[in-house]
């Protein structure tokens, strides 16, 4: 007879669900979009340095806090007579021209945390700073859909593990960072025996729900291993690790993979000594992957339905330390590249140099308005259901 800790022993191939009791979502009637959108969300961890990311070089306040850390005017790629990007982004450039790609400026959240976990806790949940959430806006996108609730392919992560981002309240995403050794990893004869012998669940058990969790697990992983058997792609992707994931997502768009929002991190940007080096290796690595996708899109007409969203958890502070990097600030930039965007260019202004918050950029952007505008206006789902109160949206999509 099978012991509820023979079958913990598995256990890391629950992580499409949680194990709480009972298979009613907690938004009943509301359901996943069908209109065949994709959003693609990458995080960079660390806390990027925005100022030195879209580089304001017609203040001057920017050069007296960063005599030697600050871009000089002749080498940031303008995209304004304002505003330039770092050279070592140069692969976003043409992006930035086709009219692709979208910087919010100052994005942030009312009394913004300097920690890197509790700042990439409220990013993740979309709580407000003095709240502790448990779930993910993403994960409660999934729990959205009570219609088709066996599907925790909807969200993947690509990954060994989750994100707080994809857990939700009744279900989590499916982390595959590599679809042949996931499916092969539910191919285990003592886990298929498990769930030959164990029948259909009833409702209300834990025990059962952990069974039928495992099934609905086995299921996605079969099906994500033969969507990426469909399609490779031949673009000019990076061979670091970044650059293979964007391959993958991209090889399982074109596919027709049903998952709707895909999640892929980069990390390292935690630069307070060496920083100049390490963003010029760094953003070469982000924007040379993200090139490769967005060609791989054009190529395969499927622009128009991808949209990538790029953030990290805070920005840095405005002066340069004695390290020769920075340390961590508050508010910071958003990227949105996509080929429906509604304010391509800068969405608005650049900050202030001359009033900061404390040493910091003041934030005038609330990230929860970027994430309801994408749920409601990309997504097409009841993005007040999911985020847990109202929120302006933007014209972005």
């Amino acid at each position: 007879m099978t012991s509820r800790r023979d079958f913990l022993k598995y256990s890391s191939l629950l992580s499409a669900a949680t194990l709480m009791p009972g298979f009613l979502c907690s938004m009943e009637g509301s359901q996943l979009s069908a209109n065949g959108k994709k959003l693609l969300i990458i995080q960079l961890s660390g806390g990027c340095d925005g100022l030195n990311t879209v580089i304001p070089f017609a203040q001057d306040d920017y050069y007296r806090a960063r005599p030697g850390l600050g871009i000089s005017a002749g080498e940031v790629l303008n995209l304004n007579d304002q505003q330039g990007l770092n050279p070592a982004l140069a692969a976003l450039r043409p992006i930035y021209d086709q009219g692709q790609l979208t910087i919010l400026n100052s994005v942030g959240y009312p009394n913004p945390d300097r920690s890197h976990f509790r700042s990439m806790d409220i990013w993740h949940t979309a709580s407000n700073s003095d709240e502790y959430w448990s779930h993910g806006w993403l994960g409660r996108y999934l729990d959205a859909d009570c219609a088709g609730c066996a599907d925790p392919h909807k969200v993947l992560e690509i990954d060994d593990s989750l994100s707080l981002a994809v857990k939700g309240e009744v279900r989590h995403a499916l982390a595959v960072s590599n679809p042949q050794r996931l499916y092969q990893a539910t191919k285990d004869p003592y886990l298929q025996k498990l769930v030959e012998t164990h029948g259909s669940p009833s409702e209300g058990n834990d025990l059962d729900f952990m069974y039928k969790t495992m099934t609905q697990t086995m299921s996605s992983a079969e099906y994500v291993y033969d969507q990426s058997k469909i399609y490779r792609s031949t673009g000019d992707y990076p061979a670091h690790a970044f650059g293979k994931q964007m391959k993958q997502v991209a090889e399982l768009i074109i596919s027709g993979t049903s998952t709707e929002v895909y999640y892929v991190s980069l990390s390292g940007f935690d630069t307070h000594a060496r920083q100049k080096p390490t963003q010029d290796r760094l953003f070469k690595i982000y924007g040379e992957a993200v090139q490769a996708f967005v060609k791989d899109m054009e190529k395969n007409g499927l622009m128009d339905e991808v949209l990538v969203m790029t953030f990290s958890e805070f920005g840095r502070r405005v002066a340069q330390n004695a390290s020769g990097g920075t340390d961590h600030g508050k508010a910071n930039n958003v990227f949105l590249i996509g080929g429906n965007l509604k304010t391509p260019g800068f969405y608005n202004q650049m900050p202030d140099l001359s009033k900061l918050d404390d040493g910091d950029v003041n934030w005038e952007i609330d990230f929860r308005q970027i994430y309801a505008s994408l749920l409601n206006d990309w997504l097409g789902v009841d993005d007040q259901a999911i985020l847990k109160r109202k929120f302006k949206k933007l014209a972005l999509v």
